[in-house]
């Protein structure tokens, strides 16, 4: 007999995978990020690529090893995300890069954080089907992020880090499919 648990787990990483798969594609994001409490802001375009990752893929195979996973635990499948940044007002570069992510249960393994180089995971779940909520948390910073699908065009995001328990910075998305 399955546990309830497992069943789970089983429609997480269910819903991930679809969620991964609907979000491929070529994305221009508009950002704005509002440092608190004095509310500045600041505005960024990035150029994002997201492709779909299949369980036992190299990428995977590479990530899973990073977390230290035994090949019993396989990352059920993932994305990998590459983006090149500019300021919207100074049109000056960002940053450029890209990220791998993994999902096992209901932790997405990371191999690199938003501040970080090092590997992180994040505790994920889906309120519904379209909306993705992320936790992560790291060297005494929470990350609070939600992407939402918005049709087959559009992706939402908003993300919410936190220091010592006193929110310091909002980022607000919009992200429009272009291929």
């Amino acid at each position: 007999m399955i546990s309830p648990l497992t069943i789970a787990q089983t429609a997480d990483e269910s819903q991930i995978i679809e969620f991964f798969q609907a979000s491929v594609g070529q994305w221009l994001s508009e950002r704005r990020y509002y440092t608190l409490p004095d509310g500045n802001t600041k505005e960024v375009e990035s150029m994002i690529a997201i492709r779909f990752l299949e369980s036992g893929c190299e990428e995977l195979q590479r990530l899973a090893q990073m977390h230290n996973l035994t090949d019993t635990m396989m990352l059920v499948g993932g994305a990998e995300v590459s983006w090149c940044s500019k300021n919207s007002l100074t049109n000056k570069n960002e940053s450029a890069g890209s990220t791998l992510f993994g999902a096992l249960g209901n932790i997405l393994y990371r191999d690199r954080g938003f501040a970080t180089s090092e590997p992180i995971t994040a505790k994920y779940s889906f309120p519904n089907s379209k909306t993705l909520c992320l936790r992560t948390e790291y060297n005494n910073s929470v990350f609070e992020e939600e992407l939402k699908l918005v049709g087959s065009k559009y992706r939402t995001r908003q993300t919410i880090i936190s220091r010592a328990g006193e929110q310091v910075m909002i980022g607000q998305y919009l992200e429009k499919r272009l291929a």
